[in-house]
């Protein structure tokens, strides 16, 4: 037997696939990026109207997951059963976009917090009120945004508002009011005339919960909303909060398919980057 033959097993073994090692490695990978979604940040996928006008359907922002401490439904995979507590939490702030999960659900909503703990709420025709002094409110022109797959400006949500330009490109045509809450954080809310959610409470929000209210606020399953409609049910425990929404990557208008090439026709311009931590306006004098 020649020296080649000798060192032709050896070579051969050398070169073969160690299945285990590579499992291993994909195995710590896979708990890597769930451990980094679980407790630093996550993909969100919006997937209704009920944050407009801040926020569309089919856009993609950045959730983190630390400003508030961790409790159960942190892990991507929480589970359904409530667990009291959070580690290094802490209370959001008025106006913050948060994810939510409803109660015994696995879904996640987002939503704006509205009241804090001790906080008495109430809604008197579309009015928000906080402690019995309204929340200051300045009607704005009227936005248009333009008509997509993803945002079709349904008759059923916002009638009257479809309109088209002399090009014949059609918008959706939606009043809007400037809030303000009393920390100075201001947004904008979309409020298209009488419903059934523009009353409500009086209600206090108790220890370690918050008021949460979507910005499209006729359209919106909240805490406004009871649990037999999808809604929040009322105040949420700080527990069920999942992270702070902090900005867009990037959206899309609902026409993409299969093909990545679509995907790049589908994205909405001007979107991308877009910070979703309210601005702030001085408190009045």
């Amino acid at each position: 037997m020649t020296a080649a033959q000798d060192l032709a097993p050896a070579t051969a073994a050398r070169t073969g696939v160690d299945w285990w090692h590579e499992i291993k490695s994909i195995g710590l990978l896979i708990l890597a990026v769930l451990a980094f979604h679980s407790f630093v940040a996550k993909p969100f996928y919006i997937p209704s109207e009920s944050m407009m006008p801040v926020l569309l359907k089919g856009d993609r922002l950045v959730v983190s997951k630390f400003p508030y401490g961790w409790s159960y439904v942190s892990p991507s995979f929480h589970p359904l059963s409530y667990m009291p507590g959070r580690i290094f939490g802490s209370m959001p702030q008025r106006g913050d976009i948060v994810i939510v999960s409803p109660h015994a659900r696995r879904e996640d909503y987002i939503k704006r917090v509205i009241g804090l703990p001790g906080d008495i709420v109430e809604v008197r025709g579309g009015q928000v009120l906080l402690n019995g002094v309204a929340v200051r409110q300045k009607a704005m022109k009227p936005i248009r945004l333009p008509v997509d797959a993803n945002a079709p400006c349904p008759p059923t949500q916002f009638p009257g508002a479809l309109i088209a330009d002399a090009q014949g490109r059609e918008f959706c045509e939606l009043p809007v009011r400037q809030e303000i809450l009393p920390n100075g954080k201001t947004y904008l809310t979309i409020d298209m005339g009488p419903s059934p959610l523009d009353w409500y409470g009086p209600v206090r929000v108790p220890a370690n919960h918050v008021f949460l209210m979507g910005d499209n606020r006729d359209n919106s399953a909240d805490s406004r909303a009871p649990l037999s409609e999808n809604g929040l049910g009322g105040p949420v425990p700080w527990e069920a909060i999942g992270g702070r929404a902090e900005f867009i990557t990037f959206s899309l208008d609902g026409a993409a398919g299969w093909s990545p090439l679509s995907w790049i026709e589908s994205l909405r311009s001007g979107r991308a980057g877009n910070s979703l931590r309210p601005a702030s306006v001085a408190p009045p004098k």
